[in-house]
């Protein structure tokens, strides 16, 4: 499963984003990660989520980005979720290629039964038309 939250900046999106990482820990006996582009939240997460901060790593592009995260999973096969943070700001506005991205994380979620919650700054009216299936 792969689901979308978007909105503009001040929206509260990564407050959803955080307060689902809570649920996770709650209610899944798997590993959860964290992916952002700094460590501004690290207060924010229980101590048992895995906080993986991208600035240090070359995320250009999503191919690239999508091996990072494949190399993630390939270290813990008890990953149960992975939450993104500001995917534009970890891949820079990159809408073209937004969907086989998103589309190649929900074969991995479908063969690996992980869950992918991403956070998009973004109205709706600017992403393509083949992802609106998984906004939330």
């Amino acid at each position: 499963m792969v689901k979308l939250i978007i909105g503009k900046k001040g929206s509260g999106k990564t407050k959803k984003l955080i307060d689902d990482i809570h649920d996770s820990v709650n209610m899944e006996d798997g590993n959860i990660v964290f992916i952002c582009n700094g460590d501004r939240h690290v207060l924010d997460l229980n101590h048992s989520v895995r906080l993986i901060d991208v600035a240090e790593f070359d995320t250009s592009d999503y191919r690239v980005f999508k091996s990072f995260i494949n190399g993630v999973l390939s270290q813990n096969y008890d990953i149960t979720s992975v939450f993104i943070d500001s995917l534009f700001k970890i891949v820079p506005g990159d809408t073209d290629n937004l969907t086989r991205f998103v589309d190649g994380l929900d074969a991995i979620s479908e063969e690996r039964n992980i869950k992918f919650t991403i956070c998009i700054s973004v109205d709706k009216e600017e992403l393509p038309d083949g992802v609106y299936k998984y906004i939330a």
